[in-house]
């Protein structure tokens, strides 16, 4: 028998307490998983820091990366998105996963969130829709908001044709790679090794 295909508007958990499931996400423009490549490179890369950690999924969208670290031993992660249907959507598949009290979700704008957010964050996701560009700004956002860690992992995606993300005072380039239309990027806020 084939492998099943995807249907649209689905993503593949790809690793961890649920590798193999399938989750929903809204049908809105510009919403897109982090592609399964990438994603398994990001989680190979994070793979010593990921269980325990307290997490953030700015621009959380179809929760790809959030549900990618729950599924992978994270403590927690607090989604962040400003589309209703989004955040209905992310609200429904922790119930169905039954990781609720491990997940919140927040219907805010990632920056004026960030202008009264509680950390401390061990890993940040920041993937903004391509067309928009936000990545600079809540970068910058990110690094005034006092959330992370002081050595922390925070993780950019962006379309593979912008220039690379110009990290912060104090923070450094960990990784980086391409895949497709994607450009992404690992950044260390602790010393550089």
């Amino acid at each position: 028998m084939p492998p099943s295909r995807r249907r649209p508007n689905e993503l593949r958990i790809i690793g961890g307490e649920w590798r193999g499931r399938r989750l929903s996400f809204p049908a809105l423009p510009g919403l897109r998983p982090t592609p399964d490549r990438v994603r398994e490179t990001l989680f190979n890369w994070l793979s010593p820091v990921v269980q325990g950690a307290r997490c953030l999924d700015l621009f959380a969208g179809s929760g790809a990366l959030g549900l990618e670290a729950l599924s992978r031993g994270a403590a927690g992660v607090t989604f962040i998105d400003n589309q209703p249907e989004v955040v209905r959507q992310l609200r429904d598949s922790l119930q169905l996963l039954q990781a609720a009290e491990r997940g919140e979700v927040v219907h805010a704008e990632a920056a004026h969130w960030l202008d009264s957010a509680k950390g401390p964050y061990r890993l940040a996701f920041l993937d903004p829709p391509f067309a928009a560009g936000l990545a600079a700004g809540t970068l910058a956002a990110l690094a005034g908001a006092g959330v992370l860690e002081p050595d922390s992992w925070v993780y950019v995606e962006q379309a593979a044709g912008q220039p690379a993300p110009i990290a912060p005072e104090g923070w450094w380039t960990h990784r980086q790679g391409r895949a497709g239309a994607v450009g992404y990027y690992l950044l260390r806020t602790g010393e550089a090794q």
